[in-house]
This record gives C-alpha cells, sequence and structure tokens, in this order.
C-alpha cells in the first residue's frame, strides 16, 4: 500500500508538470505561442537592385607548358641504336639525344657515293668521244643527266644520313620518351618530346567557350595562380586565341604567356587564370549570401516586387571574386533583391521587411 502511494504522489507531480508547461505555451485565447502560422509574413531584408559597368572577368583552368614544345622523329625507317635520355632529363641545345643503326645508311650513301663516281667517269668519257665526232650530241646530253641525277642522289643520301641522329632544338626538358635501343621506326614516328623550359618561357594554356572568347583580346592583362604554389599570384598576359574550337569538347583555347618571376615551373602542373577582358558589360554586383544553390553558373535567388511576397528566381553566374557575385541574367524584371531571411522562403512566401 505504501509503494502504491508513492507511486501515485509521482504520477501526479508529472502530470501537474505537463499542465504548467502546456499554459506556459498557449496564449489566452487556447492558441500556441512562438510557432507563428505558416501564413504570418516572414521577416526578410532586402536591398534595391542597380545594373553597373565593370570589365568582364573571366575565370579558366588548364596545364602549363612551353611555346616551343617539339615532338622529334627520325627523318628515314631503321632500328633505334641509342636513346641517350630519359624523361626529365634536362639537354643543352645541340645534344645528342637518339641515333639510328648505320650499318644500312651508310651502305645506301656508299652506293649513291659509287653510282656518282661512275657516272663522272661515263660523262668524261662521251665528252672526250664527243670531242672527236664519235658520240653524238644526245650521248653526251643523256650522260651529263646521269651525273646530275646521281649528284643528286648522293646529296639526298647524306642528307638523310644527318638526320639519323636527334639533337636538342633548345636547351630545356625531356618531357616524354616513345621508343628503347632495337625498335624499328618508321620515318616522322615520334622518338622525343622536348621544350625550351630552361629559358622560361612558360604558356598556361585554357579552355573557354565561344561567348567567352569573343569577349577575350590579344595582350589582355590575366592573373594566374598554380595549385603547386597556392600563396603566389603570376601576372600573364593573352598571346594567342584559337581560331576554331575542339571537335570533341567545342570549346576555345586561350593561351597566357606567365611572368615567372624566378620560379621553377614544370610541364604539366594545374593552374586557373582570371582574364580581365577590355570589354564592359552591365550585369548586377549582389553579395554572394544572397545567392542560393548555385552551381557552376547558375544559381537562384529570392527578389520582390512589392515588397510583400518573395519570388523564387533563376540567374546566370557572370564571375565571383569572394565577396561579391556578378549577375548577367535574371534579375530584369525585379525592384529589391533578398539577403536576409532567404533559408525560410519557398516561392510566393510572404514577407515583411525589417530595417
Amino acid at each position: 500500500m505504501k509503494k502504491f502511494t508513492q507511486h501515485f504522489t509521482i504520477t501526479v507531480l508529472v502530470l501537474a508538470a505537463l499542465m504548467l508547461l502546456l499554459q506556459a505555451c498557449t496564449d489566452s485565447k487556447g492558441k500556441t505561442a512562438g510557432i507563428p502560422p505558416a501564413t504570418d509574413p516572414i521577416p526578410v531584408k532586402v536591398v534595391s537592385l542597380e545594373k553597373s559597368s565593370a570589365l568582364s572577368a573571366i575565370k579558366a583552368s588548364g596545364q602549363l607548358t612551353t611555346d616551343d614544345e617539339t615532338v622529334l622523329s627520325f627523318k628515314i625507317t631503321g632500328v633505334v641504336n641509342t636513346v641517350l635520355v630519359k624523361e626529365g632529363d634536362r639537354v643543352k641545345k645541340g645534344q645528342l639525344l637518339a641515333t639510328l643503326n648505320l650499318t644500312e645508311i651508310n651502305a645506301q650513301v656508299s652506293q649513291a657515293r659509287h653510282n656518282y663516281e661512275k657516272t663522272q667517269r661515263d660523262f668524261q668519257r662521251v665528252t672526250n668521244l664527243y670531242k672527236d665526232s664519235v658520240a653524238t650530241l644526245e650521248q653526251l646530253q643523256n650522260t651529263e643527266t646521269a651525273l646530275a641525277v646521281a649528284k643528286e642522289q648522293l646529296q639526298a643520301a647524306t642528307f638523310n644520313r644527318s638526320f639519323a641522329e636527334i639533337h636538342a632544338p633548345e636547351s630545356g626538358y625531356v618531357l616524354h620518351k616513345f621508343v628503347n635501343a632495337g625498335q624499328v621506326v618508321s620515318s616522322g614516328n615520334p622518338i622525343l618530346t622536348t621544350n625550351g623550359a630552361a629559358q622560361g618561357k612558360w604558356v598556361l594554356k585554357v579552355s573557354v567557350s565561344d561567348k567567352q572568347w569573343s569577349t577575350v583580346n590579344l595582350q589582355d592583362a590575366a592573373t594566374v595562380q598554380v595549385d603547386a604554389f597556392p600563396n603566389k599570384t603570376f601576372q600573364a598576359t593573352v598571346i594567342r586565341k584559337s581560331e576554331t574550337s575542339d571537335v570533341q569538347t567545342g570549346t576555345f583555347t586561350i593561351e597566357l604567356q606567365l611572368k615567372t618571376e624566378g620560379v621553377k615551373l614544370a610541364t604539366g602542373m594545374f593552374a586557373q587564370a582570371t582574364i580581365q577582358s577590355g570589354k564592359s558589360v552591365s550585369s548586377w554586383s549582389i553579395p554572394y549570401e544572397a545567392v542560393l544553390d548555385a552551381n557552376d553558373n547558375e544559381g537562384f535567388v529570392f527578389v520582390t516586387s512589392d515588397k510583400k511576397t518573395a519570388h523564387k528566381q533563376p540567374v546566370i553566374i557572370e564571375s565571383f571574386n569572394g565577396e561579391t557575385i556578378r549577375i548577367s541574367k535574371g534579375l530584369e524584371n525585379a525592384d529589391a533583391l533578398i539577403i536576409a531571411g532567404s533559408a525560410y522562403l519557398s516561392d510566393n512566401s510572404p514577407i515583411t521587411i525589417k530595417p
């Protein structure tokens, strides 16, 4: 009986506490306090919208290379004798990099030389006979032509032999090595790729859309951020624009010349560029927190024209400088932009403007 009385007393106390809590959460009319109805206006902050002009800024990314990257090949077919360098090696201008086996090539040169020497003797003999009126003029002309052909064949064979070796066109680095000793290669097969990186002429190639391409001019200034040097900003200049689009991606290539300021870079490093186009564009500058669900160059904001109702509006993002976002399209029919309270809004939500 005593245990029952204790349990009953605890139950009554709990019920009394719940009644007091419920009473505290209701007003005199029995409505719940502190949770406004969904139809109540949501307090927001707004700013007026005005277009402003600014230089177009284009952001793009790509990889570093040099403006003298070269694929080196042998001019003739043959067996690779030696490849004297490996990928990453630094080379000097004129340095011997690879050779073909010269056994067959030397034989061809020797045959051409012997043939030339024979035609020289034939020409001299026919010339003497012609002077003695034994050989005809036609015979003399034929041997003269044969001598000229043999001379050209010897020159061609000697020229080809000189291209049985590959020398570095500039001081730089070996980027790629495609073959090893003993392989049979044809004329024009890639053997090595080199660049002139030792000269510090670094280029960043980026891909842009056709619209962005049309706003960029040669000599436009740019800033470049290389991932390997996060605390360093490089100045750059637009030096080249492709005149055709990439067949696979449909994008256009822009090349920027970097001012490295003595910093050692490497081919293939990833970098981002911000190109300051000389073309002035008119757009809206808004706080970045006003844009919701941004994805690439698209997002949405909430705007109002009557200061009573919020409307969800898709927008096109032109650029972002870390503090503000420039909107190129989507705000043409809006009077005010909602910059605070957007998280609680949906399309056509009632609002009240707070100072």
